[in-house]
This record gives structure tokens, sequence and C-alpha cells, in this order.
């Protein structure tokens, strides 16, 4: 390594390691508080309705290292089938630039609400991918996107209901 380089790289480390108020310890402080703000939008979103098997039906009384590891439970309309991927494996292969860009250009197939994502601000998404990055990869993938006119050989809700088929019992 040229000796410049080598200088320039030690006074880049040490002006950053002196910038008042960045102390490891706050720091560390700070990506907790990041990680427990992923983990509150995680739970508020949704996200766990769909990426989590049981969750909706548990009332959210799934333990925490169960989370967002996607689903067989495949929604069916006429864009097809799609099924919630495994967000821990997801993520897992990504950078968090590379997560900022994927929420804001992806249009996602029903029911995901890709929109929500693109309303989020930068922070909130830093947030969630630091949250689920915390949970680690788990997991298997979810099946693969079956395009219209192909049945799913799991479970699947079918959305929205053909017509001429009872939706069943109304609820108010």
């Amino acid at each position: 390594m040229h000796h410049a380089v080598l200088l320039t790289i030690v006074v880049v480390l040490a002006v950053v390691g002196s910038a008042p108020g960045l102390t490891s310890g706050q720091t560390r402080q700070e990506g907790a508080a990041l990680v427990e703000r992923g983990r509150y939008l995680v739970r508020i979103a949704g996200c766990n309705d769909c990426h989590t098997p049981g969750y909706a039906e548990r009332g959210g009384e799934v333990p925490e290292a169960a989370w967002l590891r996607g689903d067989r439970l495949g929604w069916r309309g006429p864009w097809g089938t799609t099924y919630p991927i495994n967000l821990r494996l997801y993520m897992s292969g990504m950078t968090e630039a590379q997560w900022l860009a994927t929420a804001r250009a992806v249009r996602s197939r029903p029911p995901m609400p890709w929109f929500a994502l693109r309303d989020m601000t930068d922070d909130d998404l830093r947030a969630i991918y630091r949250f689920v990055r915390s949970l680690g990869p788990a997991g298997g993938p979810a099946p693969a996107y079956l395009p219209p006119g192909q049945t799913p050989s799991g479970p699947y809700v079918q959305f929205p209901v053909p017509p001429g088929r009872p939706a069943g019992p109304a609820t108010r």
C-alpha cells in the first residue's frame, strides 16, 4: 500500500474515531434503538400477518424466533398465486442500500401492500431491515409463484372469491 494512501486512511479513522458524540456505546445504543423500532414497525405494519405462519390466527402470540420465515399459504387471484417470502432469508442476502432501493422500486403482486413500503421513510425502512437482520436467517424458501390458471397443491386463500361462490358468513 502506498504511504500516502495509508496516511489518508489513518487520518480518516482518527477523525471519525474522535468525532464528538460518537462513542461506541452510543453507536450500539442507536443500533439497538433502530432494531427496536423495526420490531415495532413489523408488528404494526402487519408484516407478520402474512410472513409468519399462524400469526394472525393466534392473535400475534407467536414467538419472535418464528417471525418472518415466509408461509406456505398461498394467495390466489387473477394475478396467479403468490406466497409470502421468507424475509429473513431474503434480507440476509442484501445490503441495507439494496433493501432501500428495492423497497422504493418494488411493485409486488397482491396481497403484498408494496405501497406501504413506498410510503415509509428511509429511517423506517432501515429500522425494519436492521430488525429482520437481527433475527438471523432461518427457515426455508416459500413456494414459488404460480401463474394464473395453475391450481396450488397446498393451502390457499381465494382472493377475491369467484362470482357465484358463497363468500361465507357475513360479519358486521
